[in-house]
């Protein structure tokens, strides 16, 4: 495993959401941070088949660009009663024809395919959110972190909080969704917590622990 020797770093996302999300986390590490959109890097093609692929294809495009070590996410909703969908493609499902995103549409469209699988119950309806997060360096080597939190879809949305498909997702053991959860519920974490919550904040506590030995 290679250490981070800097504070500097870019985070390889064009996502408002992910962008505050993980300014959050490395925030109290005092890490000097800009965005691939602040930078007006180009966005890549994400064509991996996997989240570690795609978020390496997001890792190594930032890190090459800036000349300086990147971290990237990829991220989404696996049901398991859709057969893991829609899983790499959670973005995708919020594509609007103009090239806008819509997760409100998003959440619609998978609690009609959960319909159309006749899920009503929520052990029926049990669902997992996934993130990856990648480090990578200009010279090509990267470094990969993965976090899970188990939960299930509820429908109606509930809560205003977060983004993406956070208002119909309620994590095992809790009677709210990440929609009504506020960030430091959601994915407040700092080094010597035995546990994070959601996923990317599970993904973030293995990159501390391993890249900055925190």
């Amino acid at each position: 495993m290679r250490k981070l020797d800097t504070k500097t770093i870019v985070v390889a996302s064009h996502n408002a959401g992910k962008i505050r999300e993980i300014g959050e986390l490395i925030e109290p590490f005092g890490f000097v941070a800009r965005s691939a959109a602040d930078l007006n890097f180009v966005e890549p093609d994400e064509t991996g088949t996997t989240f570690e692929e795609n978020a390496a294809i997001k890792a190594l495009a930032s890190a090459t660009a800036a000349g300086m070590p990147a971290l990237s996410d990829d991220s989404g909703l696996v049901v398991d009663a859709l057969d893991g969908a829609p899983g790499i493609y959670t973005a995708n499902w919020a594509e609007r024809e103009d090239g806008s995103r819509d997760f409100a549409m998003a959440m619609e469209k998978v609690e009609k395919a959960l319909g159309e699988k006749g899920a009503l119950a929520a052990a029926e309806r049990t669902a997992r959110f996934v993130s990856v997060l990648c480090l990578a360096w200009p010279d090509g080597h990267t470094e990969f972190f993965r976090g899970e939190v188990e939960g299930h879809v509820v429908w109606p949305p509930r809560g205003t909080q977060g983004f993406g498909y956070d208002p119909v997702f309620q994590p095992e053991g809790y009677s709210t969704t990440f929609g009504e959860m506020s960030s430091l519920e959601k994915h407040g974490w700092k080094p010597g917590d035995a546990k994070a919550l959601s996923h990317r904040a599970r993904a973030f506590k293995r990159f501390v622990e391993t890249c900055l030995g925190a």
